[in-house]
């Protein structure tokens, strides 16, 4: 990543305005999607090494400790990949981002009249080329977003083996988030895991209670195990896409 002061802009290609704010830096993006600032920036170097997006420059922002470093998108291709980053991210939040830079462009347009016939088709055309570069963006998350919508109101319960699957990730690694983050623990002596209550009260872990034989005194021996609901898998895969898992 390469740095950049507070005062770089691009020019606006948009003949029809003058002096666009078409900046957003990650630090407001976390702000506009109720994420942490160090989830925006994981998200966004994860993409840059998968080539999805530019590596974007970053500026240093004076605070009360250290200077905190922020990404900066700038430009139409700035605000292309900061789609990119949110419908990873957060896909819910992908409109409210779309309409903040709506609100950037408008806020600081001085209006120019074309004075020519030539002038005006180009100003015509520019602006359909960056609402179809828009357009794409958009429906190009919008599987994503629906997969989750319907993962979220599916029905039936996974195993923690069946989830890591699903998750592409491993059964171990899936686990020990899980404990650290209070999904699930186990009691002293007992071979299965079980669900903190209020992650089964909010509908995202289930027990799963088994008949496993009989012990020598003729009464049934019970098993009970963890099961992952829809609405878990997608807060996890959620948490995947921020790089917290």
């Amino acid at each position: 990543m390469h740095t950049i002061s507070d005062s770089s802009n691009t020019a606006p290609r948009n003949p029809m305005a003058k002096n666009v704010a078409r900046t957003m830096t990650s630090r407001e993006i976390a702000d506009l999607v109720n994420a942490r600032h160090d989830s925006v920036k994981r998200t966004v170097d994860r993409l840059v090494e998968r080539g999805v997006i530019a590596s974007p420059p970053s500026v240093e922002k004076p605070t009360s400790g250290r200077p905190a470093a922020e990404y900066v998108f700038t430009g139409e291709k700035g605000k292309r990949d900061s789609i990119v980053v949110v419908a990873q991210l957060c896909p819910e939040f992908t409109a409210r981002l779309v309409d903040r830079w709506q609100e950037l462009e408008e806020g600081a347009r001085v209006p120019a009249i074309p004075q020519t016939y030539a002038e005006a088709l180009r100003a015509a055309a520019t602006l359909a080329d960056q609402n179809s570069e828009l357009r794409l963006v958009v429906s190009e998350q919008a599987p994503k977003v629906e997969a989750l919508e319907r993962i979220a109101e599916a029905h039936g319960t996974m195993c923690l083996t069946d989830a890591a699957k699903h998750l592409g990730t491993q059964r171990h690694r899936l686990i020990d988030w899980m404990r650290a983050n209070r999904w699930i623990y186990r009691r002293a002596g007992c071979a299965h895991w079980l669900a903190y209550e209020p992650r089964m009260a909010s509908g995202l872990l289930d027990h799963k209670v088994t008949v496993i034989g009989t012990d020598d005194l003729g009464d049934r021996r019970l098993a009970s195990q963890v099961r992952v609901t829809p609405k878990g898998l997608t807060v996890l895969a959620q948490k995947m896409a921020e790089g917290l898992l």
